[in-house]
């Protein structure tokens, strides 16, 4: 589409030009300090300051292009990448030092039984709670009533349907616990012997 032609001889064209001239700017300055290009709402709008305004811990981030629902509360140091979905609506607790990785989406609601009854079923809410120090990898899902542990590891689309205890390593669909984290004098290992899995 050539935009320009689109918006000769109107007042958004003054608009638009001054758009492109601070996407360039500001396109120049993350290249230049951090080797990175970013979708133009998250060159406009800082994490950090998006984090503060939600009432979250210090330190914590979330990109522009996550979806934050009602009540979440979320601790110190926590990133939260583009693409999320962080639902609140039943109640969401994620502790410190925590990577939700891009795309993964984090439920305390469903309207399955609400969808198949046709309407006479409310819609269902659970609260989720997410443990300190725990990584959850790229297009996870985690269902509503959940708890994960402090020190776990959920994989790479995984769907987690039932809650796991502190240092699980956590993967599939559905979810099992497939190891354990192994944390001695700050030394991380990954244990995935036959006791660990369940």
């Amino acid at each position: 589409m050539d935009r320009k032609k689109a918006l000769e001889n109107k007042d958004s064209a003054k608009t638009l030009a001054e758009l492109q001239d601070l996407h360039a700017d500001l396109f120049s300055a993350f290249k230049e300090q951090f080797d990175r290009s970013l979708p133009f709402n998250d060159e406009v709008f800082d994490r950090w300051e998006r984090a503060k305004e939600l009432g979250w811990g210090e330190g914590s981030s979330v990109y522009d292009s996550a979806f934050v629902f009602g009540e979440a509360i979320v601790g110190k140091n926590t990133w939260i990448g583009p693409f999320t979905i962080i639902d609140g609506s039943g109640k969401l607790t994620i502790g410190d030092n925590c990577t939700i990785s891009a795309g993964a989406h984090i439920y305390t609601h469903s309207n399955l039984k609400q969808t198949l009854s046709g309407g006479k079923v409310p819609i269902e809410r659970e609260p989720v709670k997410i443990g300190s120090c725990t990584y959850i990898a790229p297009q996870c899902i985690i269902g509503m009533g959940i708890t994960i542990g402090d020190h776990c590891v959920i994989a790479a689309n995984s769907f987690v349907g039932e809650s796991f205890p502190d240092y699980a390593i956590i993967a599939g669909n559905p979810a099992k616990q497939i190891g354990r984290v192994v944390i001695n004098n700050d030394q991380i290992s990954f244990d995935y012997s036959d006791q660990n899995k369940s």
